[in-house]
This record gives structure tokens, sequence and C-alpha cells, in this order.
């Protein structure tokens, strides 16, 4: 490969093929060191009478962790427990596949305040994301006393 062809190229879409592959190829990456395969994808919905998806939790387990991407509830359903019903049945299935805990994101205007009173711990805040907020990183362990590793 001749290093004076080489160029940089704004792609407007994140998710485009060229995304996917370099993703794919992190993961294989991500693979070969950790040895790890275990990947399974997780996915709860809360559906209306009509079948409509009012609410969910998605994510991933990898690596002995469940990593909760999206949760979500309508806002005419919230404060009525089936927010905490959805991350339960993820707990559920991440404790069932021997998971040492799960990780998640969220902003100070989102579920900063309600995470906590479900059993997780703010482990790392970015301040300002976006301007006047705060961007946080919680757990929760599953398995108490479990943990660690090499970082």
């Amino acid at each position: 490969m001749s290093e004076e062809a080489l160029r940089i190229e704004r792609e407007r879409a994140a998710d485009s093929a060229h995304a996917q592959g370099l993703q794919r190829r992190i993961d294989e990456y991500n693979i070969e060191v950790t040895g790890r395969r275990d990947w399974t994808p997780v996915a709860f919905f809360l559906r209306d009478g009509s079948d409509c998806v009012v609410g969910g939790v998605v994510g991933d387990i990898w690596g002995a962790w469940l990593h909760v991407r999206v949760m979500w509830v309508d806002a005419p359903l919230r404060r009525r427990g089936h927010g905490a019903r959805l991350l339960r049945c993820a707990e559920e299935l991440a404790r069932e596949q021997g998971c040492v805990g799960v990780f998640l994101e969220t902003f100070s205007f989102q579920g900063a305040s309600w995470y906590p009173r479900l059993g997780y711990e703010v482990v790392a805040g970015l301040g300002d994301y976006p301007p006047g907020h705060t961007y946080y990183v919680l757990q929760k362990r599953l398995r108490p006393g479990a943990g660690g590793g090499a970082t």
C-alpha cells in the first residue's frame, strides 16, 4: 500500500457499510485478544394492547457484562414501574448468562437520578456534555465481590 495514495474522506452515514466494517474489525480484534466469543444481543420490549412498542431495553452481553445501550418508556407510561421491570428482565438474563454486572450511559436530564434507586452507581461523568449537563456511566454488580481483572 502506497502511503501517498492514502486520503481521509468524510462520510455522513455513521451506520454505513464502511462504519459497520470497522466495527466488525474492532470486534474481531477484541475476540482475538480476549478469546471471548460470548456476544449475545439483548432486547425486551413493552407492548400495548395493539402490539405497539411503548418501551424497551436493548443492549448486548459480552465479556461477562451486560451493556444497556437503549432504555426507554413512553412518557405517559413512566413512573409506573415499567422501566424497572424491563431492566430487571435484562438483569435476570445477564445473571443467567453468568455476568459480573451491568453498565450503561445516561445524561443528567435522563435517568441519572433513577438508576441509583435500582442499585446502579456512577463510575464516571463527563461535565458539560452537552453544555450545562453531565454524561454519566453507571454500573451495577450482579455478583458481589466479582470483578477486577486487568485494565
